[in-house]
């Protein structure tokens, strides 16, 4: 990785209210992996938790949802408001490595992601959970958090898990290797321009 002591910090606070939500974040992506998280939903912020210490991201994520409906509302515009934070601290992209992959063990389960943060929004997500939730958090949401995250974002994600026998630590890992992958992806290599023969990536 570059010296990035000449570069801007990349960060970024993104709001979004609508009648199901209101959420603030704000991101830092060359952080220290602080977060300060508030969903309403305690496996969530587990997670959003390990996106940031594993991610060296700072996030103060604070959310308002109803979920007197379910967290369906709040985990997909978590997702929204990350990715089109994500998208305005990256900027035009130039320097960044652009490409991220991992493949993360925890315990039991085993995970691997890659992405591309060309700014193409695409996600191919394989993974089966054995049960419907992990305490208040829908399971069936961690597909639908970052389908919204890759949309705003402008990036191509590949999830598969490839072995899982307890849920917990099939999420965390899905999590965690995302946060590897994202890492390595907006990490400065030493280049002014961005990694594409077109000459940008947005």
């Amino acid at each position: 990785m570059a010296n990035r002591a000449d570069k801007p910090a990349r960060k970024s606070a993104y709001k979004r209210t609508t009648k199901e939500t209101d959420i603030r974040l704000e991101l830092n992506l060359d952080g220290e992996g602080i977060s300060d998280i508030h969903s309403g939903i305690g496996f969530f912020d587990h997670m959003l938790t390990a996106l940031a210490v594993h991610g060296s991201l700072d996030m103060a994520f604070h959310v308002k949802g109803d979920l007197e409906v379910d967290g369906h509302h709040t985990v997909e515009d978590c997702g929204i408001v990350f990715g089109s934070a994500l998208r305005e601290a990256l900027g035009d992209r130039a320097g960044i490595a652009r490409y991220g992959g991992v493949l993360l063990p925890m315990d039991d389960a085993l995970a691997q992601v890659a992405l591309d943060a060309g700014g193409r929004p695409f996600l191919k997500f394989n993974a089966a959970f054995a049960n419907p939730s992990v305490g208040s958090f829908d399971l069936s949401l961690t597909k639908e958090f970052f389908y919204a995250l890759v949309y705003s974002a402008g990036i191509t994600l590949h999830i598969r898990l490839l072995e899982a026998e307890n849920d917990h630590h099939a999420c965390e890992a899905i999590f965690k290797a995302f946060a590897h992958a994202l890492k390595q992806a907006v990490a400065y290599d030493g280049r002014d321009a961005a990694l594409s023969s077109k000459g940008t990536l947005v």
